[in-house]
């Protein structure tokens, strides 16, 4: 691992995040996954975070297996449908991560969320932070929908909140 990685991490304040997500941001964002989730039987969790904690640094983690985990410990993978997704930003090293569970995956593959991760970094490398999520919101919620259409009981089974870590 990098020194000069170990030290951008360890030294980045959390209210870094906050500058490219602040609340009105958040709050516009909750709105729009509250508002896809009543298009289909998905569940989508979106997260940010500033820098990775030092123990994922000290073991040359990823942001890809940080996002793995994310997934697993806010319980994404937990769905009905196996229709969750975890959107996750970490800002230091500018890296944009989709994990999805098996259900959605298996249908829109890989290619899909390689393809929505790149405009989303194209749009943040703009300093388009709201603009690119919500499009990727609503690129999601297209395949979601696509694949996963609501049902006559259609629960909301994570939070629909951005979560800040």
């Amino acid at each position: 691992m990098s020194p000069v990685r170990f030290l951008r991490h360890a030294l980045q304040p959390q209210w870094w995040a906050m500058r490219a997500f602040p609340q009105a941001t958040l709050t516009r964002l909750e709105a729009a996954i509250a508002d896809s989730e009543r298009q289909h039987a998905g569940e989508l969790r979106f997260v940010v975070e500033a820098a990775l904690p030092p123990r994922h640094l000290l073991c040359g983690r990823s942001a890809r297996e940080r996002a793995v985990e994310l997934f697993s410990q806010l319980r994404v993978w937990d769905t009905e449908a196996n229709s969750g997704v975890l959107i996750y930003i970490q800002l230091i090293d500018h890296q944009v991560e989709i994990v999805a569970d098996r259900g959605i995956d298996a249908r829109v593959g890989h290619a899909f969320w390689e393809s929505v991760c790149g405009r989303m970094q194209a749009a943040f490398r703009a300093g388009r932070f709201e603009a690119g999520a919500l499009a990727a919101l609503a690129e999601i919620t297209t395949a979601l929908a696509t694949h996963f259409p609501p049902g006559a009981d259609n629960p909301n089974e994570l939070p629909d909140r951005p979560l800040l870590l």
